[in-house]
């Protein structure tokens, strides 16, 4: 072997020993340290699958108290009406392990908290009571409203009493002269309760009058000489709500045929304005229009025969 071979492994053999004296005692034959196990993935969560039901019911009114967290924890919304769904996640999704909200059984649910409220009590006994036809889930929706919905509906107020409601909605769309529904913001419940407290179904003011007035409020008084509403009426006395094939909707095609029948005798004690005076020819056009002389139909302060 020549003098650098041996002047090489001479080196080698020192830089070995250098190398175990270095090392802590004991470790010098240990073997090299594996990477360390993967943690295990985290537990399924709803919004693995209900992505889109879960991003929706952070602006959810029923999500209010999220709103207050600065992390708020959707899973833990979900629980509240769902229930624990752990055993529904580890079965792949089997809907019968977690608890749904279908027809009557499920809006029952939501009357565990709305029933606490007096605006909600018809839910048992009004018009559109808690049954397996019509019930919470039959116009709202928690999960799918439309967009700006304040009492999450599953649709357009329109929309959703036309379902039930059709000869009456067909009114707005095919009678000459109707309310503008479902335009310029009016719709059936500025005119109808759906909870219908107390067998009322026409929604009224706050000083019980008929919802007409909030649009309509020239027509309200008091008058100093009252007709119809205030006396022996309402609105609903002369005009059709929804849709008439008449002008003004009337409930009667000709003018003096609406004023006629209550300004007409029929038997017993005679009354003011009964009957037309006896220069009404009533065969004659000119007094067949009552309103081109009684101008002040709805009311007036100045004229008892509402002349002005």
């Amino acid at each position: 072997m020549t003098s650098r071979g041996k002047a090489f492994l001479l080196a080698a053999a020192a830089a070995a020993l250098a190398a175990i004296g270095s090392a802590e005692p004991g470790q010098e034959n240990r073997p090299t340290p594996t990477p360390a196990a993967a943690k295990p993935s985290e537990a399924p969560k709803c919004a693995d699958c209900h992505a889109d039901e879960v991003k929706a019911f952070l602006s959810n009114p029923h999500a209010r108290s999220a709103r207050h967290e600065k992390n708020p924890d959707p899973e833990s919304f979900c629980a509240t009406c769902h229930g624990d769904g752990s055993k529904h996640m580890e079965a792949g999704g089997d809907a019968s392990l977690i608890h749904g909200f279908h027809g009557a059984a499920g809006a029952e649910d939501c009357r565990s908290c709305h029933e606490k409220t007096n605006e909600h009590e018809s839910f048992a006994t009004g018009f559109h009571a808690n049954s397996a036809s019509v019930n919470c889930l039959t116009c709202h929706s928690v999960h799918k409203s439309i967009p700006q919905s304040e009492h999450l509906l599953a649709k357009s107020p329109g929309a959703l009493c036309e379902t039930c409601h059709s000869s009456t909605s067909a009114s707005f769309r095919n009678k000459p002269f109707a309310h503008r529904l479902d335009r310029g913001g009016m719709s059936c419940v500025d005119c109808h309760d759906p909870h219908d407290r107390k067998g009322q179904t026409v929604r009224l003011t706050r000083d019980g009058e008929l919802a007409c007035l909030t649009c309509h409020a020239e027509k309200r008084g008091p008058f100093v000489f009252d007709h119809v509403t205030g006396s022996a009426g309402d609105c609903l006395s002369c005009h059709q709500p929804h849709g008439s094939i008449n002008p003004k909707m009337l409930t009667w095609a000709r003018v003096a045929q609406l004023c006629l029948s209550c300004h007409s005798h029929t038997g017993g004690p005679r009354t003011a304005g009964e009957q037309p005076p006896a220069f009404h020819d009533l065969t004659l056009p000119r007094y067949r229009n009552c309103t081109t002389c009684h101008v002040a139909i709805h009311g007036s302060n100045q004229s008892e025969f509402f002349l002005k």
